[in-house]
Formats: C-alpha cells, structure tokens, sequence
C-alpha cells in the first residue's frame, strides 16, 4: 500500500467534506458531479477530468468534465468493452503511461481523447450501487500517474461515490415520507373531517324538517342555507382528498405567459436576453398539447444554458391552422459528432407521443436548432 502524503490526505478530507455538504443538502445533481470531477482533476493534478455514469447495456456517458477547453466531452458515450467501462464493472481501478498506445485502453479511445497520454480511472459508487466511473488524463509528454496518486483518486471516488447514493437514499426517504404524510392526511380529511360535516348537515337537516317546531321563515332559510354550506364543504374536502391520493400537476397559466417565464429563467441563468417571438393565436391550444410544448422548451433551454456556451438564443413559437411548431436557435459550440443525444431524446419522444417530430440541426460553427413540431388536429395520446 502507497502512504498518502498528509498534505493531500488533508485536501482530499476537504473535498470529500465539500461535496458531502452539497449533495445532502440537495444541490442540484449536476452541481455536485462537478464538485466532483474539479476535485478529483485537482487532486490528481490533471488536465482533464470526467464522471462517467453506467448504462443498461455496459457503456458509459460523461456526465460532467473539468479541464476540457478544445472540445466539450459532456454526453460522449464510451463503448461497454473500454477500460473506463471495464472499472466500472469490476471495480478494479486501472493507470496507463498513455491512454492511445497502451494496448488495454488503445483501441477504444473516442477521439476527443486523443490529445492525452497518462491516464486513470477509477470506479465511481459503492460495491453495492456502481455508478460508473471516474477518469483524470495528463497532457501527452507529461509524467504518468503515481501509484500514490491512482491510490488518492480510488479512495476520493469511492467517498464520493458513496455520499451521492446517500443523499439519493436520503432523498427517496423523504419522497416517501412526503407521500406517507399526503396519505395520513387524506385518511384524517376523509374519516374524520368529513364524518364529522356529514353528522351536522344530517343533524340541521332534521331539525328544519321536524314538522313539531315550525321556524320562522327567516331561520327556516339560514337553515337551509347552512345545510347547503355544508354539503359543499363536504364537497370540497372530497376533492382534496382526491388530489392528495391522485395529485395531478396543477392547472397551468395561459400558454404565451408560461413559455414567457420559461424564456425568462433562461435569461437569469445565460446572463443576457433571448429573443422570443410568438406568430399566431395559442389561446385554444389543447392543454396536453401545452404541456408537452411547456416541457420541450424547458429541456432545449436547458440544454442551451448547460452545454452551448452560446452569445444568442432566439425562440419562436408558431401557430398555424393545423401545427404548433417551436423553434430553439443557438450560436454555440454545437453538438460533437459522436456525443449522445440524451438530453434531445425528451424532445423527439414527446414530440411523437403526440404525432409530432423534432429536428435538429447542429455544427461548431452554425451553432445548434431545435425545431420541435407538432400537429394540431390528431388522435389524443395520454401524456
């Protein structure tokens, strides 16, 4: 075993605390992978770092880097037969002198990689839960990785690993005692509350028909109307219990003034304005219709803000008699041949729930287009 120097030992504590305190306190996922890969980069004095998170079929998708200036590696996908998918896997991390001559790494080594030469990689998670993996690369010409180092980046990977399947845990725990308090609720609403309505309005109900005590008209009528009150409370506290065991998303505000919001929360985070242009009446577009379009929006923004490094963005929306179409334009850095398309398959799949379809066209100098378009006389889908 490799003795830790006690200077690194004191920074790796110090990320490992850093990322524990974010993840558990429910930052954003993204914001803590890229706690994650800037310490680990930093501790093992890279030029590049990259979590890679796990897929069904074997590969493995960077979700976040630090340290890539020429080309943006976020959403690459790594063949299932890599080294990098092989840690993964087995849990046993792996250093190499270079990256593309080394003939356990050589052969599957995308080529936004190319540029590097030492390497390692180290598994991502816990023996129970393995996340993927997390990976550091030195320019070529620089000295390869320490065992000392190799043996830092495995105990940082697991640590961090470990907090974010806590926190996750955390936050399953909490999405179930959120749903065990609507349920308690909605049980005291309808055996209790409403047990208790439905005494009194029969009580006052009775009373006002007891043909022994004739009331004045004037109570007679309060009575009534008192009984009436009831029945609707009661009527109420069954449609809070309905929506307590079935929540449904609240109704949503008028198209044109949500789509605004969303091109607004984009403004906040891209720091300058985008245009935004609406052609044509959307006041009687059908509400799944909107909530698909609502979401759409969403994710294209957000793909721009995360990934596009973009100086305009323009959003047009256009309704014609039988389309709705949205339109996302960027000038940013486009999107590399070879990355997954994760974040644009939420489009194309809502767009086809919905007999639509979305294009995108994209390249570094062009910058990147959504067109999300849908028709507007079709065979309703659930959402």
């Amino acid at each position: 075993m490799v003795t830790m120097d006690p200077t690194l030992a004191a920074r790796t504590l110090t990320a490992s605390t850093e990322i524990a305190t974010a993840a558990l306190s429910g930052q954003d996922p993204d914001a803590v992978l890229d706690l994650v890969v800037r310490a680990a980069a930093e501790l093992a004095e890279a030029d590049l770092g990259l979590v890679m998170a796990g897929s069904d079929d074997g590969s493995l998708t960077v979700e976040a880097a630090y340290g890539a200036r020429a080309t943006n590696p976020i959403g690459l996908v790594l063949s299932s037969r890599s080294s990098a998918a092989r840690v993964a896997r087995g849990g046993v991390p792996i250093v190499a002198d270079d990256v593309t001559t080394d003939p356990r790494t050589s052969p599957y080594v995308p080529r936004e990689l190319t540029a590097y030469g030492p390497f390692a990689a180290a598994p991502f998670g816990t023996r129970e839960s393995r996340l993927g993996a997390l990976t550091v690369y030195r320019r070529r010409g620089r000295k390869p990785f320490t065992g000392g180092t190799v043996e830092v980046l495995t105990a940082f990977a697991a640590q961090a690993g470990l907090v974010l399947v806590l926190a996750e845990g955390r936050n399953a725990h909490e999405r179930v005692g959120l749903y065990e308090e609507r349920e308690r609720i909605a049980r005291d609403l309808h055996d209790v509350i409403i047990q208790r309505l439905y005494a009194a309005g029969m009580q006052l109900d009775l009373l006002a028909r007891r043909p022994t005590r004739k009331l004045p008209k004037p109570d007679a009528t309060r009575l009534t109307d008192a009984v009436d009150q009831l029945d609707a409370a009661i009527a109420d506290v069954r449609a809070v219990v309905r929506t307590l065991r079935n929540p449904d998303p609240a109704p949503q505000a008028d198209l044109a003034e949500s789509v605004e919001a969303e091109v607004a929360t984009a403004r906040e985070l891209l720091g300058f304005d985008p245009s935004f242009e609406i052609t044509g009446d959307i006041a009687d577009v059908p509400a799944d219709l909107a909530d698909h379009l609502r979401a759409a929006l969403r994710e294209a923004l957000s793909n721009v803000v995360r990934h596009a490094g973009a100086l305009r963005v323009a959003v047009h929306l256009v309704r014609t008699p039988a389309t709705l179409r949205l339109t996302i334009a960027d000038d940013g850095c486009g999107i590399p041949q070879g990355v997954s398309e994760r974040g644009l398959k939420n489009l194309r799949e809502r767009a086809e729930q919905v007999d639509g379809h979305c294009h995108v066209r994209s390249s570094p100098r062009s910058g990147t287009t959504v067109t999300w378009e849908v028709p507007l006389r079709r065979v309703s889908r659930p959402l």
